[in-house]
């Protein structure tokens, strides 16, 4: 029996309220030896946690699922989706416990939901359990997200369980605390109309706006509004993802959040060498969720959305469909919108003129054709904008075809000649938006095996520098560096 821990963390119980319908109640299953691995302090410090309470025993079991929280009331979310297009009528959490809301210092609510906390209804045979490597990846990854300025769930604590979980081999488990806006899904309105639950797609909704969106909660069709609101976040969202070179690897309907917070860190990956087709997923044979298929995913999971909400726009179906199909059309256009905006700053635009779209696929080819590192290209890149000056040697040896290469930087610095601004002050512009240090596989890689044998230098490490990722110091060297080829990470895995 699990015993309520003292009130140090308020939490709400918002979800909780709804129908039983929406979720199964049930307490995270405690773990044998919880120990504190790491916590974000800034994140903590805005939900007004206390740093004198990280090391606290309550801290610890409440956030490992060996106590609740006064307040809290533990459940499950259910959830349908299509996994790599295949439609699952029932998913839901099959290893993950939403402890209750809390707010922030200015009032924002967020889920607080633990990870690798035990098995539940929802967990298909599965035991329920995370482990340590995967827990790291999602702790790393996040991070290096948020410094990015790219919207993600964050974590707010790691903690080792000291039990043992069974994969291909034995591993340490693990469990992790998830901070999101919210974990609704495509896939929780999918569970809904799947059922023809009506009633249910409406409290949902409406829940869903007054908690994401309330500035819309009031505005013509809330479901439209919803629509509309969810559209703008994925193409703006996608945007980003792909102007770091970031791929999700498992964009299923029940892994996109309506919050638009980039969420699920399972096998995602970030490029080394630049290839549009680029998969890692273990899973994804067939590269459905492809580096350059990013955007047409989240259209199509935007379809499948967009049928949720057909009951709720419109009592004449074809009038709903029009509506919603006019929305949902609207995508490619919004995000070719951020795509550019993107790609502008990348490159040293204000903004994209008649000819960019050309020169910014130019380029992008060249990267392809040499396999240049999709980092350090556009990063060094932005030490080329003196047209006076030679390009450096670190930026020439990315590319096979110098005369190629060469004649490409004669048409983009004749472009930047169109921007107000010195070389010097465009360079710093340029700098701010292309890192130097994003959280490589390979060194996620090597901060997971360090940990396996109890050894988290290179996680602390790491991380340090993934929080500064436009930094040019001495310290961030090692995490800057492409991988050579016995280093070189070629499939990830989900970890579940």
């Amino acid at each position: 029996m699990i015993k309520p821990a003292p009130p140090r963390v308020r939490f709400h119980h918002l979800y909780a309220d709804l129908p039983e319908r929406f979720y199964s109640p049930y307490p995270p299953v405690p773990v044998r030896q919880p120990k504190l691995i790491a916590v974000n302090e800034s994140l903590a410090e805005s939900l007004l946690i206390e740093p004198e309470q990280f090391q606290s025993q309550d801290f610890i079991d409440i956030f490992s699922g060996n106590r609740v929280a006064m307040g809290s009331k533990p459940l499950s979310m259910v959830y349908a989706g299509h996994q790599f297009g295949n439609w699952v009528p029932r998913l839901g959490d099959g290893r993950a416990h939403l402890l209750g809301e809390i707010k922030d210092q200015t009032g924002q609510i967020y889920d607080v939901q633990l990870k690798g906390s035990g098995p539940t209804i929802y967990s298909r045979g599965g035991d329920g359990r995370a482990g340590l490597g995967p827990v790291l990846r999602e702790f790393l990854v996040s991070e290096g997200m948020q410094a990015l300025g790219i919207p993600t769930t964050q974590v707010l604590c790691a903690i080792e369980s000291g039990d043992t979980i069974f994969r291909e081999t034995t591993l340490p488990g693990a469990v992790l605390t998830r901070i999101a806006r919210s974990h609704i899904r495509i896939g929780t309105f999918q569970y809904f109309l799947s059922r023809n639950d009506h009633k249910g797609l409406e409290l949902l909704l409406n829940f869903t706006l007054q908690r994401l969106y309330p500035q819309h909660a009031a505005e013509g069709c809330p479901a439209l509004e919803l629509l509309k609101a969810t559209c703008e976040g994925q193409a703006s969202l996608i945007a980003k993802w792909m102007g770091v070179g970031f791929i999700h690897g498992v964009m299923n309907t029940d892994n996109m959040s309506l919050s638009c917070e980039t969420i699920d860190y399972g096998p995602c990956a970030f490029m080394d060498e630049f290839h549009h087709n680029k998969v890692f997923s273990s899973i994804d044979g067939n590269g459905r969720y492809a580096y350059q298929n990013q955007p047409a995913i989240a259209h199509w999971n935007l379809v499948q959305l967009a049928n949720c909400l057909l009951p709720m726009i419109d009592t004449d179906r074809k009038q709903a469909i029009d509506r919603a199909t006019e929305i949902v059309h609207s995508f490619d256009d919004r995000f070719q919108h951020y795509w550019q905006r993107v790609l502008a700053k990348k490159l040293g635009f204000s903004t994209f003129v008649d000819g960019d779209a050309d020169l910014a696929r130019q380029w992008l080819q060249l990267m392809e054709d040499s396999e240049a590192d999709f980092t350090l290209a556009f990063r060094y890149l932005s030490h080329c904008v003196d047209a006076s000056q030679k390009a450096s040697q670190d930026f020439l040896q990315l590319f096979d075809q110098n005369d190629a290469i060469h004649e490409w930087l004669a048409k983009w610095h004749r472009r930047l000649s169109q921007e107000a601004g010195e070389p010097a002050q465009r360079a710093i512009a340029m700098c701010s938006v292309n890192p130097l240090v994003i959280p490589r596989n390979h060194q996620i890689e090597k901060t997971i095996q360090g940990a396996l044998k109890g050894d988290y230098t290179h996680f602390t490490r790491l991380r340090s520098a993934l929080h500064r990722p436009f930094d040019d110091a001495p310290s961030q060297s090692e995490f800057s560096q492409a991988p050579t080829k016995h280093e070189r990470v070629s499939q990830t895995f989900c970890g579940t």
